[in-house]
């Protein structure tokens, strides 16, 4: 059964409630934007670290996909040794 009493209570509320949750949505949504422009600013402003390591593994796959004498290999490993302490 309706308890009406209760109803006639909820009715005056309702806009203040509907109120909340539209000012409520509104936050959670520019959280969400401020959020997103946070990690693109973080994914541009990468190290430079970053860059050196992933050009070392490039290098790296490179070398252990392509087909060399063993002499070959030996001075490229060396060229990236040089590379590194300098």
């Amino acid at each position: 059964m309706i308890d009406f009493d209760a109803l006639l209570v909820l009715i005056p509320l309702a806009p203040f409630m509907l109120g909340g949750l539209a000012i409520w949505t509104r936050h959670q949504r520019k959280t969400l934007e401020l959020q997103l422009e946070l990690a693109k600013a973080q994914a541009v402003a990468r190290p430079p670290a970053d860059d050196r390591i992933e050009q070392r593994l490039r290098t790296l796959e490179r070398i252990i996909t392509d087909n060399r004498t063993g002499d070959a290999l030996s001075r490229e490993i060396e060229d990236l040794r040089e590379k590194q302490l300098s």
